[in-house]
């Protein structure tokens, strides 16, 4: 099988792919559409970070190709539409980087209630302002989460043993950790919390999630973080309330567009704005979140490879599958439908298969079945099993 990595994925990932007997590829940058198209040619495996975007036009036009690695949490640059009807599997890396982005966001919050920014910028420029004006501790103050996931959760726990009071809003009901406490509305929150941070989803809904509304509806002198999504804030908006001072300071790492490499210039209207942390969507690149991604997203691609295991799989039914447990094995990608179990242990019956081991899972209008046999009548059963209207993808391992 062969596997291509892109825009720079650690070579620890690389290194476990080959070591189970993966050929792969590596390319340094992201690539635009024609250019993926072309390299995915022999292509079974893709993996990439999150500036390169796998179109549907992408997907229809990579036939070898049967699964996505997101060596990243997000999976938005990906048309999983597309990836799940073609049934390419779609797998991420929903904790590796958790700390990470934890991390930088309690460190931003204290630089911005500190004005740590203008303070190195004094120093550099050769200014000693020894002054506590406009200087604070985050203990005691409140901080309100948008988005109590994985992020939002850790960021809570982490804020709270600094003191801090922490709020939160999220549209699912999540569990409160801590001290922590939910609020009914997003309102609620803004008029509360005197540090915002964001922790959503890239979903079509939350595009332009804080724009000038909620930003006049924010506490006076307010910080606010944004190290989620690019898309969910107006930076127009944002910029505004900067410079009027009713925002006191903001920390942004996510960009509604991007550059695909360092070789291209960064522009921002929040360039040069007092008390602004611009970072170049770092939040979760550190070494040791990088080297978990690398082993934790490979291993679930080689996985799926090997064994047909789909646990943690974005796009298609959850089936967790251990070492094969008959000669042979059996994984079939079919559409949900009833009596499609039936015809599939009908065609095994067929070829004098017998079944040692088999589960099932299923998700909206499809269904993911993994079934272990042994026997003496290999020989057209793929075809067989792939001939079924129902099938979508099947293969022996």
């Amino acid at each position: 099988m062969k596997a291509l990595l892109l825009e720079n994925i650690h070579a620890d990932a690389e290194k476990s792919l080959r070591n189970r007997g993966f050929e792969v590829e590596t390319l340094p940058g992201a690539l635009n559409e024609d250019d993926l198209i072309a390299a995915l040619e022999g292509v079974d495996y893709l993996g990439i970070r999150s500036r390169t975007y796998v179109t549907r036009r992408v997907i229809e036009s990579s036939p070898n190709l049967r699964a996505i690695g997101a060596f990243c949490i997000g999976t938005n640059q990906i048309d999983l539409d597309a990836a799940t009807e073609a049934g390419v599997a779609v797998f991420n890396a929903p904790y590796s980087n958790t700390r990470s982005v934890v991390e930088l966001a309690i460190g931003e919050i204290i630089s911005m209630a500190r004005r740590l920014t203008d303070r190195n910028r004094d120093m550099h420029e050769g200014r000693w302002d020894k002054s506590a004006i406009g200087s604070h501790e985050v203990r005691g103050r409140t901080l309100g989460i948008v988005g109590y996931g994985n992020i939002g959760s850790q960021l809570s726990v982490v804020a709270e043993a600094l003191g801090m009071r922490v709020i939160f809003y999220d549209v699912v009901d999540r569990l409160a950790l801590g001290n922590a406490r939910r609020v009914d509305s997003l309102d609620e929150l803004l008029e509360q919390a005197e540090t915002i941070s964001l922790h959503v989803d890239g979903r079509a809904t939350n595009k332009n999630l804080f724009g000038a509304a909620e930003f006049a509806k924010m506490r006076p002198r307010a910080l606010f973080l944004n190290l989620c999504r690019g898309s969910v804030v107006d930076l127009d908006a944002l910029h505004e309330n900067l410079v009027s001072g009713h925002i006191a300071g903001a920390a942004i790492d996510v960009y509604p567009s991007e550059p695909k490499s360092k070789d291209e210039p960064f522009v921002s209207n929040l360039q040069n704005v007092p008390n602004v942390i611009l970072t170049p969507h770092v939040g979760g690149s550190t070494l040791e979140a990088q080297v978990d991604i690398g082993r934790y997203v490979a291993g679930k691609l080689a996985d799926y490879h090997e064994l047909g295991g789909t646990a943690m799989c974005v796009n298609i039914p959850e089936v967790a599958a251990g070492p094969k447990t008959s000669d042979a094995r059996v994984v079939a990608l079919h559409r949900n439908v009833p009596g499609v179990m039936a015809r599939l242990n009908s065609v095994l019956a067929e070829c004098n298969m017998n079944i040692g081991w088999q589960t099932l899972a299923t998700k909206g209008h499809q269904g993911y079945a993994i079934t272990d046999v042994s026997g003496e009548g290999y020989e057209g059963l793929l075809a067989k099993l792939d001939g079924l209207d129902e099938t979508i993808q099947v293969r022996v391992l």
